[in-house]
């Protein structure tokens, strides 16, 4: 679906993600208590444009799902690298629009800050939501890092052209990192905190694995009904 996508398009697309990135907000707006979090993923049918989104609410200090939206629609956007969050978005937003409450906390399992243009997902999603949101990928875009201590909670930073753009944090002892970026109205510091309390067990948080659970049964559901 590349081909879909002119030049000019693509210009006006990045440039749009450059304009955008200067409205994130990247220090702690969450609510004073944060009850619920919520996990987003998409899953896609390899021979077509159809694609699976879920959303899914967990209690934030128990997490266990509380309650989850599955919508199927089709992608609208091509796959391009760097402009993936136009492609995810809309799906996700039409997944958590039939949650039965605003989640306090979203974690996406992609990038948010630690983009090359300072925009992932994470980003687009906390701006047009309103709702306070982490990015939290399992592997990097851009920047490096110096080596981790392989120990639950060793952390360094993503440097990209001179900036901190994000974090290796290691999520589970003897495990490879994830890798944390403010998305919306939440701190680093704050971001890496949520991330290692939504992942107790695994190295990916209860929020990715449940929303990726999800997609991946009804994505499978609606290809064997074809």
């Amino acid at each position: 679906m590349s081909d879909l996508l002119s030049a000019a398009e693509l210009a006006a697309a990045e440039e749009q993600q450059r304009r955008l990135a200067r409205q994130v907000v990247a220090h702690d707006r969450l609510p004073p208590v944060v009850r619920t979090v919520a996990g987003v993923d998409v899953a896609y049918d390899q021979h077509s444009d159809q694609l699976v989104a879920a959303a899914v609410l967990l209690d934030a200090a128990t997490l266990q799902v509380q309650c989850s939206a599955v919508v199927q629609l089709r992608a609208a956007f091509p796959y391009i690298p760097g402009l993936f969050s136009f492609r995810e978005l809309p799906p996700v937003l039409a997944a958590l629009a039939q949650l039965p409450q605003v989640p306090d906390l979203i974690l996406c399992d992609g990038q948010g800050l630690a983009h090359p243009r300072g925009f992932g997902l994470a980003c687009h999603l906390g701006l047009e939501t309103g709702i306070a949101t982490i990015g939290c990928a399992k592997t990097h875009l851009v920047g490096e890092h110096d080596s981790l201590a392989p120990s639950r909670g060793s952390a360094a930073d993503l440097h990209y052209q001179g900036q901190v753009v994000g974090r290796a944090l290691r999520s589970q002892t003897d495990k490879n990192p994830v890798f944390v970026s403010v998305g919306h109205q939440v701190s680093l510091d704050t971001a890496c905190h949520w991330v290692l309390h939504c992942a107790p067990t695994y190295r990916l948080p209860e929020t990715t694995r449940a929303a990726d659970q999800l997609v991946k049964l009804h994505l499978k559901r609606l290809l064997n009904k074809e």
